[in-house]
């Protein structure tokens, strides 16, 4: 089928648009901490059993202690830190603006992988970043008094998404540290077999660290408030918070990065890539019907030019 690693790749974009809808649904329901014990234990559990599936283990069998180190930490930084973040940034500016600022991911990728991998932080690799902050810029700026400029969105919205992209980022980094030990330690005959499976084994690392960093400071959360009305025992009767949190984790952890490794197989990384970060233009009319989010032309031109700053990292 012709162009069915682009056809792929606008469904992966898709689908992370409703992970990103339905993630703010059920924090607004669930609340955050709640929302994330249910999906990174359903997110497990799924990788488990495509673990079993495929390895004959509900566990990644190969992975060495190095590889387990790497991955966790990667976990603690992607999945705790910067899905903490995002989720509160869906509450406090919408999951249209979280997604807008998770542009910034692959900034932060670039960054950190200079400083951690030593790889080479290129000139248009500092253009893409230029490009994409100055999308960012236009959707939070407007005039204030005197002619500056002032910030169009609550500063604590714009911190948790910055902190989103970051998580993201450097998680990122990590994981591709990870992932290599976690490759190396794979025999040489059996490699082959396994090599496209590998990361579904390095992200359910990643889950089993996010699991436990939730589920902790779930803990800690309500033992300070014990009247919290918003606990697991309380998240079983919120029928609409429980199905938005499957639908997340579906159309997010599991769907979206199923597709996501498809898309690369069938076109050049850097269209699929480029495909794939258009959620911030897609979600904004969905966002518009289900939570009055107006869309405007600057929000409009800032996603755009943020989007057109993404692609430049693959495309250049």
């Amino acid at each position: 089928m012709q162009y069915l690693g682009e056809t792929i790749s606008l469904a992966v974009a898709m689908s992370w648009t409703v992970a990103a809808l339905a993630s703010e649904v059920g924090s607004r329901r669930l609340g955050v901490f709640v929302m994330n014990v249910w999906r990174m234990g359903v997110a497990l559990l799924l990788s488990a059993l495509l673990m079993w599936f495929v390895f004959g283990s509900p566990y990644p069998m190969y992975a060495n202690g190095e590889a387990w180190l790497w991955l966790l930490a990667s976990g603690v930084v992607g999945y705790f830190f910067g899905d903490w973040c995002l989720f509160n940034s869906y509450l406090t500016i919408g999951s249209r603006y979280g997604q807008l600022f998770m542009t910034l991911a692959p900034m932060f990728t670039a960054l950190f992988a200079w400083i951690l991998l030593g790889q080479v932080l290129s000139w248009n690799a500092l253009l893409a970043m230029t490009v994409t902050l100055f999308g960012i810029a236009i959707s939070v700026l407007g005039h204030g008094e005197h002619h500056t400029f002032s910030l169009q969105l609550p500063l604590k919205g714009i911190l948790f998404g910055i902190g989103a992209g970051l998580g993201q980022g450097v998680g990122l980094v990590l994981s591709k540290i990870g992932l290599d030990a976690y490759t190396a330690a794979v025999p040489a005959a059996v490699l082959p077999s396994v090599e496209n499976y590998l990361p579904f084994g390095a992200n359910m690392v990643r889950c089993v660290s996010g699991l436990l960093c939730f589920s902790s400071f779930y803990a800690v959360m309500i033992r300070k408030r014990p009247d919290d009305p918003q606990t697991l025992c309380t998240s079983l009767h919120n029928r609409k918070g429980l199905l938005a949190m499957v639908i997340a984790v579906f159309s997010g952890p599991f769907l979206g990065v199923s597709m996501s490794l498809m898309a690369v197989q069938y076109t050049a990384a850097g269209i699929a890539s480029t495909i794939m970060a258009m959620t911030p233009i897609i979600i904004l009319l969905p966002s518009y019907y289900l939570f009055g989010q107006p869309i405007t032309l600057k929000s409009v031109i800032g996603a755009v030019v943020s989007c057109i700053g993404v692609s430049l990292f693959f495309l250049l």
